[in-house]
């Protein structure tokens, strides 16, 4: 029986931390087992909102394909490409463009929460516009079945699945599924600080921090902010070392709660058990992920053999698309 096929990507905007590894990342690479996964690196994503400073674009893009390797994706399970290597992308992009109301792409979530905070940047661009419809291109161009999202997402989607129903009923044929999203729990960690776990607050753990790293931001961490003597009774909901033992440190919660509410364990000794146990999570993709990029040529192959693979899926679907509406010869 043939495989559904499922599509997502990642943005080649620094290194990828343990919320979008638990965000994402670890869901993708359950998925490759099951479905015929596509994953890929949104460099001309980047371009929406990183057009003015692209200095670091390639080596980002190398440092995320390590990562997604070191985390455990296969290239001989999933497809694993570079979106500007595909052009495809960017010529249905140009097409479904020219039928997308203008009304569609201005009332999208990302653009009215990004136009209003992202204040250090001019993003009021054709390209951070037409954003949505790109992504609509990025998914219908492999004709995907699935999109993994969380609830929080729907609404992202629902604009590529009105995109396919509009292409469809315009040219009379149904080329594009209508891409359905694949709902997936993840586990949420907190940033270091107790805020949202985003590179902007400075407040992540990345794959890439060395086990030194590692180890000075978990014992930095905040804790139960009312809790100044190791006997004080503790609140561990509050707490961000808490947060991270339920995730790493599953089989411990229910001691370490009793232990916390009843003053019986210090944040300083709680700090250094979660370390201990992140460790064993952490370092070895840390590790995978610095000798893949000592193999820089072996990762250039991993995103062109992928591209190329995507390419020719892409490119059938282009063919069905010139078709339905007569462009071409």
């Amino acid at each position: 029986m043939q495989k559904k096929i499922v599509l997502s990507g990642s943005r080649p905007t620094g290194n990828i931390h343990l919320g979008n590894y638990f965000g994402a990342i670890e869901n993708w690479v359950k998925l490759q087992d099951d479905y015929d996964c596509n994953f890929f690196i949104a460099d001309w994503h980047a371009l929406t909102t990183g057009y003015a400073d692209t200095k670091d674009l390639r080596r980002n893009t190398i440092s995320l394909m390590a990562d997604f390797i070191a985390s455990g994706l296969d290239p001989e399970k999933c497809t694993l490409f570079l979106q500007s290597e595909v052009k495809a992308h960017a010529e249905l992009f140009l097409l479904i463009g020219m039928n997308t109301p203008l009304s569609w792409l201005e009332r999208c979530p990302t653009y009215k929460d990004q136009i209003a905070n992202m204040t250090d940047r001019d993003i009021t661009t054709y390209g951070f516009l037409g954003y949505p419809a790109l992504q609509a291109a990025d998914i219908l161009i492999y004709k995907a079945d699935y999109v993994p999202v969380g609830e929080d997402q729907i609404p992202h989607l629902e604009i590529t699945r009105e995109l396919a129903r509009r292409f469809n009923f315009i040219y009379g044929k149904e080329v594009f599924p209508e891409p359905q999203p694949l709902l997936t729990k993840s586990k949420v960690l907190p940033g270091t600080d107790g805020r949202k776990m985003s590179k902007s607050y400075g407040n992540t753990i990345a794959l890439a921090d060395s086990p030194d790293e590692v180890k000075k931001k978990v014992m930095n961490m905040i804790t139960d902010p009312a809790r100044i003597r190791k006997d004080d009774p503790g609140h561990p909901d509050i707490c961000t070392v808490f947060a991270f033992q339920k995730v790493f440190n599953e089989a411990m919660v229910p001691d370490i709660e009793e232990q916390c509410k009843g003053g019986c364990i210090g944040c300083v000794a709680c700090k250094r058990l979660l370390q201990e146990k992140l460790s064993i999570f952490h370092t070895p993709i840390f590790e995978k992920r610095d000798a893949l990029l000592t193999q820089e040529d072996y990762l250039k192959d991993v995103i062109h053999e992928g591209s190329k693979r995507a390419s020719e899926k892409a490119d059938a679907t282009m063919q069905d698309v010139k078709e339905a509406i007569q462009i071409g010869l």
